[in-house]
């Protein structure tokens, strides 16, 4: 049918004109007043996303009906201008397919920018960020620059994700203006070099606070002692000086950068303090007049240093769990051509190459066996420790360890396209990911270090008029500069996010984002799917049962032509039957399926219907010859599966699926968490209440369509319930998006996974609950460290104002306190 068929043609079409280039990621192929079809090129010859923006955009109101061809990447909308005009929906379909049709970046000339071109997501390291300000400032500043959509920086990772049309030599440049370095961080090999940095400049940071403590440890026992003599003043000058403008010489150079982009952070704060107490105190040694701090200068710049050494230490801890997934990628494979094995970087690898993988070996890359049988332990990616067996024709994970076998690969995906890759980055995105309440911290460390500026003035004032010395209130002035470092704040979630999705990965479950950590701990009901979630996902056909006059056999070859390219359990159970008693194989033509339903093809000749009863019944098959077969199967627990040929009944399959093995513990343990426990399932009701009654869940909802599964979803939120929905195929899509937190079995449906909060590896159900008790402790530790800072901070302040804090106190506690943050923190990794 026509795109245009049954629209009222006498609207006037609107100009292609001012549509064009005005969206970096779709089209607008024409518009009608209350029509528009937009072509997304990245969504082209994707059914799976194309089907989930399809979801997506029907979620919004005043969108009527959602359109799509997959292999066109063309998109067709019915609307309501009045409610959703068409700017706006332009707008919220560029942001959806921007999110759902990302690709790796592809190459480009580098520093010269894309202009209007596709928004591209890019990762860096970023180095010489010392507090919460730096991150805060580079996030500020990025986003004024044009071509820059979205800056996300986090000061604990060290990380930025920027989204632009920029080019990624662009975006590092204008990094680089504001006095700081970024490195690219797109690939296992940049990630790996920057674990390298990161652990050379962690010897840097340890040499730089040893020269200084041991530099100022004999200019504070002087300060200490006062001892009387210009030869001792001269002598604490000589010491101080190589802390101050060698060891301090970082705070110094980057607070003048700062200013003169007219802004501020902890360095300047460091630089005004440390400045002021160096230059009076060689001014007052040089005219003889004043007093002398150059104990309170070089005691300022040793216990910063040790503070951020130490803290460098502890956050190193805390990206242990990036660590060990970037070290299960091994430097170098075994390549094989032409007869001839060479040892190549694994970088060098491309698509089709044959390596060789011996026994002990980790797998270079993701590949296909060619040949060999070897046990390969794949516990990083499915959390099991008993080995899988692969046979020529299995798929293999890359850093997966193989076995006692010799096995020949070829390689079927590289560098970013790996799922150890995509691993990696998910734990990444997740650990520079904000919780909510990481906006408000935001928003307060953004204007703390010009109150502090503020606050440190008045104070100096304020002791001026009050008759004090002008060395004492300069002194007050100088403490209040260095309690009031936003470190500790600035540190309180991103320190924990880092160490509970770390911990988390460890346990196999990647959490994609905060607001998913923080809302999980929260949920009071939880929705399952069954086939594949609550059960195995390995379905078998157990029975067979023929209404058409051919053979088992005959049977088996056409429906399994019509179910090979389908994804669905119950699909693969068929083909897997068919392939097991030797059936014909056939090709199958006009492939089509609707989720929830069933599949259309033609093979040989003959128009093939597979699914379920009401599939079958909207097509004109009728069933009552089957009704009475049909209860018995369900009545055992399994599920019939329906099969037309050219418009009559003739098969239907009953196909058993078991419960996994620790279903039934782990949802009576969500129970005892007072989680609301419920299933929503296509499947018959009978076969449905046979599972459910096996794992303990007493609501149970019945061939449910997907949009049936996202009314429940609404439903229960519309009760004030909190829902979590954990699903693994493409039916389950449109409720996995809409749940307050979701759910999805690691080896399900591609769909599935890119519309979950967290994916569960192994289909390990019970680590539902575990990321619900993760989460809660994470929420406390959090809790814990912003009270710390905040409190810290309420006190610390005022005593400094009053003068009952010197500069050299004041900065060991400000070092202390970010320490503190950390090392509470790192608790997580008990859990």
């Amino acid at each position: 049918m026509s795109d245009s068929a049954g629209l009222d043609t006498s609207t006037p079409r609107a100009p292609a004109a001012p549509f064009a280039h005005a969206w970096p990621n779709l089209d607008v192929v024409h518009a009608l007043r209350r029509r528009i079809r937009i072509q997304a090129p990245a969504l082209r010859k994707d059914p799976e996303r194309c089907y989930l923006l399809q979801i997506l955009l029907l979620k919004h109101a005043g969108i009527r009906s959602v359109r799509v061809v997959a292999d066109l990447g063309s998109v067709a909308i019915r609307f309501n201008p009045e409610q959703l005009p068409r700017a706006n929906l332009l707008q919220v379909a560029d942001h959806l397919i921007a999110s759902l049709g990302r690709r790796r970046p592809a190459p480009e000339t580098p520093g010269i920018p894309v202009g209007n071109g596709p928004v591209r997501e890019w990762q860096f390291a970023i180095e010489g960020m010392t507090c919460v300000s730096c991150a805060l400032l580079i996030e500020m500043m990025l986003k004024r620059q044009p071509g820059i959509r979205d800056v996300s920086v986090n000061f604990a990772t060290e990380t930025a994700t920027v989204r632009a049309v920029l080019g990624r030599d662009a975006v590092m440049a204008a990094i680089a203006r504001l006095g700081y370095r970024a490195h690219a961080a797109d690939s296992i090999v940049q990630r790996k070099l920057m674990a390298a940095r990161e652990a050379e400049r962690l010897r840097k940071a340890r040499r730089q606070a040893l020269v200084s403590v041991l530099l100022s440890a004999p200019v504070i026992v002087l300060g200490m002692v006062m001892p009387h003599g210009r030869v001792w003043a001269w002598l604490s000058a000589i010491l101080t000086t190589p802390v101050v403008l060698g060891s301090g010489r970082s705070f110094f150079s980057k607070a003048w950068k700062l200013a003169g982009q007219g802004t501020a952070n902890m360095d300047s704060l460091v630089a005004l303090g440390v400045g002021a107490a160096y230059g009076s105190s060689v001014v007052a040694l040089l005219t003889r007049r004043g007093e002398l701090y150059f104990e309170a200068a070089a005691a300022i710049v040793s216990f910063v240093l040790y503070g951020r050494y130490v803290e460098e230490t502890s956050r190193g801890r805390a990206h242990e769990a990036i660590r060990r997934l970037l070290d299960l990628q091994p430097a170098t494979a075994t390549l094989l051509k032409d007869g001839e094995e060479f040892e190549v970087p694994v970088e060098s690898l491309q698509v089709g190459d044959v390596v060789r993988v011996r026994p002990g070996d980790r797998l270079p890359t993701d590949g296909e066996v060619l040949s060999g049988i070897s046990g390969i332990d794949e516990s990083m990616v499915t959390g099991e420790s008993v080995p899988a067996i692969k046979r020529p024709g299995d798929r293999v994970i890359g850093g997966c360890v193989n076995g006692s076998g010799a096995l020949q690969v070829r390689v079927t995906a590289v560098g970013e396209d790996t799922v150890l890759a995509g691993i990696i980055h998910m734990v990444e995105q997740a650990q520079s990911s904000k919780l909510p309440i990481q906006k408000t911290v935001d928003r307060v460390s953004a204007v703390f270090v010009p109150t502090v500026l503020v606050i440190s003035a008045g104070t100096f004032l304020g002791w001026v008029w009050l008759g004090a010395p002008a060395a004492r209130a300069f002194a007050n002035a100088i403490a209040v500069l260095l309690i009031a470092c936003p470190c500790a704040l600035g540190l309180a979630t991103p320190a924990a996010i880092m160490v509970g999705t770390g911990q988390a990965a460890r346990k196999g479950i990647y959490i994609r984002n905060g607001e998913s950590l923080e809302m999980a701990s929260k949920l009071t009901a939880i929705v399952f799917d069954k086939t594949g979630t609550i059960t195995e996902g390995k379905p078998e056909v157990t029975d067979l049962i023929r209404f058409a006059r051919l053979g088992e056999t005959r049977l088996l070859s056409l429906a399994a032509a019509a179910e090979i390219d389908s994804e669905h359990f119950l699909a693969r159970a068929i083909v897997r039957k068919a392939r097991d008693v030797g059936a014909e194989p056939l090709v199958s033509h006009a492939f089509d399926s609707v989720p929830g339903r069933g599949i259309r093809a033609r093979v040989d000749r003959r128009e093939v219907l597979i699914g379920n009863a009401e599939w079958l019944e909207e097509s004109g098959v009728g069933l009552t010859a089957a009704v009475e077969p049909v209860a018995n199967l369900a009545g055992q627990g399994k599920t019939p599966v329906f099969m037309a040929l050219d418009g009559k009944l003739a098969a239907v399959f009953g196909i058993a699926d078991r419960p996994r093995e620790h279903a039934r513990a782990a949802i009576q343990r969500l129970q005892d968490l007072n989680v609301r426990t419920l299933m929503v399932t296509g499947d018959v009701e009978a076969a449905a209440q046979h599972i459910a009654q096996q794992v303990g869940i007493a609501e149970v909802t019945a061939r449910a369509r997907p949009e049936r599964k996202l009314e429940i979803i609404r439903a229960l939120q519309e009760q004030g319930e909190r829902v979590g929905m954990i699903g693994d195929g493409v039916n389950d899509a449109p409720a996995l998006a809409a749940a307050d937190v979701s759910f999805a079995i690691g080896s399900g449906t591609d769909v599935a996974i890119q519309t979950a909060d967290m994916i569960i590896s192994q289909g390990d159900i019970s680590r539902v609950a575990d990321g619900m008790a993760l989460s809660q402790f994470t929420l406390r530790v959090v809790h814990q460290n912003l009270a710390w800072a905040f409190g810290y901070n309420t006190i610390a302040i005022p005593l400094a104002v009053m003068g009952r804090l010197s500069p050299m106190i004041a900065a060991g506690a400000m070092a202390f306190s970010s320490v503190s943050v950390v090392l509470n923190s790192l608790r997580l990794q008990r859990r």
